[in-house]
């Protein structure tokens, strides 16, 4: 059994293209989240040694467990890319995204793409395997289906483990749903079921509440939240407090939130990931429109953060969020 499974159940925060960059994993790592896996990254790219392909697989020995996720559709080729990443960044695992739906990635047979062609799949996997798994443990990622028609979950389950892959992880909708409509859980459990390698299960897990019920309800060995840590990061400490005592602690204040999100622009900048400061907070213009849903004056605090391009501009925004909030509880009369 992986490390990371034994006596814990573990809370691993999902890959998702353009969010968890190094930068917000360090900061859900510091929340509480278990397991890291990178933004998936293209084997070709790898096999290319592409300056920008390669950063993708950037993490620190803090966020540790971590693994690389590759996309492709050659096992050969695949293999030889996960021996390149394991020399250059020693990661603890290699995971294989087998769920992605996005259409650049489905189109060259990447991604969940693989879910329509078991033997594919299964002949990819095994090579992987062969190649590194005698280096680092491999897990996957998959969906449940291609579409309603062809849920196959348990069954692909069954033949990533008959490969050597050392864990699953199943996002509980088809690939022809994207992200619409709700997470079938009970697909999850009966893939968890039907194996003896860890489970960990990922679909619309937005609260500490509902992440427990999964764990007290199914089979699962983990669970992984994704779009639900892009507003709430502090669902990862929320979950491991509520799991342990089974009380909620306090959420944070708008104070602490605005303080959180002008840290994770600092960070970033830092990061150099994506430029100079300019082009660093363009990059980020969505996800701190994400972070203020649920702010007061939501509307507006989005309309404003769709076009800062400085620190200075969020730090501002921030400050002049909270003079309003103030000024308006001190408006309210007294009974």
């Amino acid at each position: 059994m992986l490390p990371w499974f034994k006596d814990r159940f573990p809370i691993y925060l999902a890959p998702m293209a353009g969010v968890t960059d190094v930068t917000f994993r360090t900061l859900c790592k510091e929340l509480g989240a278990d397991v890291m896996v990178t933004e998936f990254v293209s084997a070709e790219g790898i096999m290319q040694a592409d300056h920008r392909t390669r950063k993708y697989t950037t993490f620190t020995d803090e966020q540790r467990p971590v693994g690389v996720q590759l996309f492709g559709a050659d096992g050969n080729r695949m293999g030889e890319a996960a021996k390149k990443i394991i020399d250059w960044k020693q990661p603890d695992f290699i995971d294989l995204n087998f769920g992605c739906p996005v259409n650049k990635v489905v189109s060259k047979n990447g991604g969940s793409s693989l879910l329509k062609d078991c033997p594919l799949l299964t002949d990819t996997a095994s090579k992987i395997v062969k190649a590194v798994g005698d280096q680092v443990p491999v897990t996957g990622k998959i969906r449940i289906g291609w579409d309603q028609q062809s849920i196959n979950a348990p069954h692909v389950c069954q033949l990533l483990e008959d490969c050597g892959i050392q864990a699953v992880a199943i996002h509980g909708r088809t690939r022809s749903q994207g992200y619409r409509g709700e997470a079938d859980w009970e697909i999850i459990d009966e893939s968890a079921q039907s194996v003896k390698i860890p489970v960990i299960g990922n679909g619309d897990i937005d609260s500490a509440e509902i992440l427990k019920h999964r764990k007290e309800t199914t089979a699962v060995s983990g669970v992984m939240i994704g779009r639900a840590a892009m507003q709430n990061p502090w669902i990862f400490s929320e979950a491991k407090t509520f799991l342990e005592s089974g009380e909620l602690p306090p959420r944070p204040s708008i104070a602490e939130r605005w303080s959180f999100v002008i840290r994770h622009c600092r960070l970033a900048v830092d990061s150099d990931r994506y430029g100079e400061e300019k082009h660093t907070l363009m990059a980020m213009r969505s996800r701190l429109m994400t972070y203020c849903k649920g702010f007061p004056g939501a509307k507006p605090l989005r309309q404003q953060l769709s076009q800062v391009t400085s620190i200075a501009d969020v730090e501002e925004i921030a400050e002049k969020s909270q003079t309003l909030r103030l000024g308006s509880q001190q408006d309210i009369p007294e009974n």
